[in-house]
């Protein structure tokens, strides 16, 4: 059997809903899985009832939108066995997702402005849970004819950040995203596990020391976006703080801009007992 601990659904930025990932998950023989939308933990309770009814396990998690603000780079932080609906959670990642909804409507009002002919309305009619994601507002051009695919060079010329000199594409807007310790605490608070997630997608191994102090306990050593110099970095980093080695297909279906099969990056059972055992502790404290 394998186990799958970073997956998103329809309610952040997946393509799939989560009976459509349950039903993938039984497919791939899959006993255990993390549900780590982004910045909401919202409908965790059903998915863990129609978890249990088809015999998988499923893990309540949330993927926290955080930052390195002393060295201006993304930190992702994964949270496992929280407590849906907690109070910390609540408060931190509100915000996020009202700004990022708030930002995706100035995205689509910049591109209505460009000639892309496209409504905001037709772009909601895609969104989850948690808002609008990039994604959606991409299928919204993709049916009206301005492209095939999500992350194309549409995309990249449309949502460009504008590094080494480059101009920012058109819709490009900066999120103001949380302190990266300080979702690292809200976690805790959360009763759940905090792991950094895929350090080797944004180079945000430096600030550990940082997350450490905050009460990080785990590390994402398999992911699809590592290569194995990242894999070993990371290692490194688990063995010389003592940290839970995890992994996952960081699966979005569809969405995803990297394909990836659910259950392919399996760290194997043995994580997961090793996370609901810092998960007692921390009942403990």
């Amino acid at each position: 059997m394998k186990v799958e601990l970073h997956c998103h659904t329809t309610i952040s930025d997946g393509s799939c809903s989560f009976e459509e990932v349950l039903e993938l998950a039984a497919k791939e023989r899959i006993s255990h899985l993390a549900i780590t939308n982004h910045d909401t933990t919202y409908g965790l309770l059903e998915m863990v009832d129609k978890g249990n009814k088809a015999g998988i396990e499923i893990i309540p998690g949330i993927e926290v939108s955080g930052y390195d603000f002393a060295r201006g780079r993304r930190v992702h932080l994964l949270g496992y066995y929280v407590d849906y609906g907690h109070k910390a959670l609540l408060e931190l990642c509100q915000p996020l997702i009202e700004q990022r909804h708030a930002a995706s409507e100035e995205m689509v009002k910049r591109l209505i402005y460009s000639g892309y002919e496209i409504t905001w309305s037709q772009v909601c009619k895609y969104k989850g849970g948690s808002g609008v994601y990039k994604q959606h507002i991409m299928l919204a051009l993709m049916e009206a004819g301005y492209t095939d695919s999500i992350f194309g060079d549409l995309y990249k010329r449309l949502f460009s950040r504008g590094q080494n000199g480059e101009e920012p594409g058109i819709a490009f807007l900066p999120m103001e995203y949380v302190d990266a310790s300080l979702a690292v605490k809200a976690i805790r608070e959360a009763g759940g596990v905090p792991v950094l997630a895929h350090p080797g997608q944004y180079d945000s191994y430096e600030i550990i020391p940082d997350l450490i102090k905050a009460g990080l306990e785990g590390i994402e050593v398999l992911h699809p976006h590592h290569s194995r110099a990242e894999e070993q970095i990371a290692i490194q980093y688990a063995e010389k703080y003592n940290l839970i080695m995890t992994g996952g297909s960081d699966f979005h279906g569809e969405y995803g801009d990297k394909p990836a099969r659910l259950g392919s990056k399996s760290p194997g059972i043995e994580c997961v007992d090793a996370l609901k055992l810092k998960k007692q502790s921390t009942i403990k404290l």
